[in-house]
This record gives structure tokens, C-alpha cells and sequence, in this order.
């Protein structure tokens, strides 16, 4: 018995540190007050509901992930989905939408006035704002550039967007024990977990931006 429980337990050890690394099981989480960060408050509420936009966008990307969006890559002729599936770009997308900034109307409106701008051969309003190559040009011109350096701790809000090489996603107003920011995001199918510890796990970040 003895020997089965010395065979046994670093088995669990190391399960349990593999299901951690790969977001299997929740992480801890902290807030801006842990570190002494002050938490980032937009002066604009596009949507005149009484909420600054940084504060709104994190509301409502949450309140679009508790609907347990499914992973599919799909066409709508309307342009967001409207069935439950969804892939990374609509995270942001709805976030935004509920925000007051209707990004099927601005990024198809800004790749019509600027394609040169853009690698769009030709134009899609139902599908260009939902691709990531698009929405770093967009956000590149349209919002605010920050630091990729993610220890530069306290200029990583949640509302922040960041971009990835071929992914994208809201800043969590979460963080881990170092204090680096969580991200909420969709990345593959049955994620068990939308907002994740991720940022140190990843050496593709290209963009860091804030829309207000």
C-alpha cells in the first residue's frame, strides 16, 4: 500500500500541475487593489448608459461568454452570429457591439474609405470585421496603441483589447499572482475556461490597444 501511494501521488502532482499549465483547472484570482494598480476609468459612454466604456466593455464581453458561446467558424449573412457558435473575434465584437461601437459598421466603412490600408481584395461587411488581420489594422488606426510588455503591470486594464499573430481577446480586470492580466477569450472547441491566465504562455502578442 505504501508503494502504491509513493507511485501514486506525484502521478497526481503531476497531473494536476500539466491540467493548471493548460488552464484545465481555475487559477486564483487577483485585482487591481492587490498591487496597488488604479483601475483605468474611460472619460467616453458611447452608449450613453451611465457606464465608461472601459468598465462597459469588460460587462459585456462577460455577459456574452455566461451564454457558453460554442466554437464553429461560420458565415452569416448578417454579419454576427445569431445561433451560439462563434470563434475569437466575436468576443470582441459583441463586447463592443453592447459598448456602443458597432465594429461590422466601422471596419467595413474603413476598409472601403483606406484599402490600401488593408489586404482585402474584396470587401465583405459580413465577415472582413470579424477577421483578425482586419481588426489590427482597424485598431492600429482607430484606438489607442499600449505596451506589449506584459509586466509593464498597471498599463493593463480590463477593456483593454489584445492581439495575438492569429488571435484576440478582452483583458481581464483579473489578474494572476504576478499580476499580469487574464484574458477572456475563445480560442477552441469545449474551452472549459473563457478567461484565462494565458499572456505569459504566449511570444505572439502584436497588439495592445484601447478603444476610449
Amino acid at each position: 500500500m505504501k508503494k502504491f501511494f509513493l507511485i501514486f501521488i506525484p502521478i497526481i502532482l503531476i497531473l494536476t500541475y500539466i491540467f493548471y499549465q493548460n488552464n484545465l483547472l481555475s487559477h486564483p484570482k487577483y485585482t487591481n487593489d492587490d498591487f496597488g494598480i488604479q483601475t483605468y476609468k474611460s472619460i467616453n459612454d458611447q452608449d450613453h448608459d451611465g457606464i465608461d466604456d472601459q468598465s462597459d466593455i469588460v460587462q459585456n464581453v462577460r455577459k456574452y461568454i455566461e451564454t457558453k458561446p460554442q466554437y464553429k467558424s461560420k458565415y452569416y449573412q448578417g454579419g454576427y452570429p445569431t445561433d451560439h457558435y462563434g470563434v475569437c473575434s466575436d468576443v470582441v465584437a459583441f463586447g463592443l457591439l453592447n459598448t456602443g461601437y458597432d465594429l461590422q459598421i466601422l471596419v467595413d466603412q474603413d476598409i472601403r474609405e483606406n484599402p490600401q490600408s488593408y489586404q482585402v481584395e474584396h470587401p465583405d461587411k459580413n465577415i472582413d470585421f470579424r477577421r483578425v488581420r482586419n481588426l489590427n489594422v482597424y485598431f492600429k488606426r482607430h484606438a489607442l496603441s499600449l505596451t506589449l510588455d506584459i509586466y509593464d503591470l498597471d498599463k493593463w486594464q480590463g477593456g483593454d483589447i489584445v492581439i495575438f499573430k492569429k488571435h484576440i481577446g478582452i483583458v481581464s480586470n483579473y489578474r494572476n499572482k504576478k499580476g499580469i492580466t487574464f484574458v477572456i477569450h475563445h480560442a477552441y472547441p469545449h474551452q472549459l475556461y473563457y478567461e484565462e491566465d494565458i499572456l505569459e504562455k504566449r511570444n505572439d502578442i502584436i497588439g495592445h490597444y484601447r478603444i476610449s
